[in-house]
């Protein structure tokens, strides 16, 4: 009798007849078909979950970029209102300066309160130092009421975005006298 004919099987304790043991093993195979699809199943629907959240993730990062600029529009109509009455009361024939100057000073301080409520901010910097980061200088000018390297005159207001600079201010620089010739 050779080796594997005198080993007992470990599951039982009688010796296994071939019958038996290709039905165990037919058993163990189906199993492990069984678990080999639930994995395979598992494996799929795990992929197909995660092409819908990326899908998903791709439609909302769309929609995000699309209508990122809503809230702050629909406060800008408000502004877009106040110059319609201001254009249409300048039509009328009893229009009066001073009125149409008072309606473009309230639309003026909507729009700034607006833009500041958006975190952008005014660079108005006459009689400050020149700083090149936020101030693109135009011209010089020869003054004594200034200090040299000082801004003496705001050509355009700048703006920024919270630290980031949107618009730098465009403004004449002071630079001393030239002495006078000998």
């Amino acid at each position: 009798m050779s080796e594997t004919e005198s080993t007992p099987n470990p599951h039982s304790e009688t010796p296994a007849t071939p019958e038996a043991e290709i039905a165990a093993l037919k058993a163990q195979l189906a199993e492990a078909e069984g678990r080999v699809a639930a994995a395979r199943d598992a494996q799929l629907r795990a992929a197909a979950e995660a092409e819908n959240t990326r899908r998903r993730i791709e439609r909302d990062a769309d929609a995000s970029r699309k209508y990122a600029a809503e809230k702050l529009l629909g406060e800008l109509l408000a502004v877009v209102d106040s110059l319609e009455l201001g254009l249409k009361a300048a039509e009328a024939p009893e229009a009066q300066v001073k009125a149409l100057a008072e309606g473009m000073q309230l639309t003026y301080r909507q729009l700034m309160a607006l833009l500041e409520k958006q975190g952008v901010r005014q660079v108005d910097p006459k009689g400050e130092p020149f700083n090149p980061d936020l101030h693109a200088a135009m011209t010089m000018a020869e003054t004594t009421v200034v200090a040299a390297n000082h801004v003496v005159d705001v050509m355009q207001k700048g703006y920024r975005l919270h630290e980031r600079l949107l618009r730098p201010a465009m403004v004449v620089v002071a630079k001393a006298p030239a002495a006078p010739a000998s």
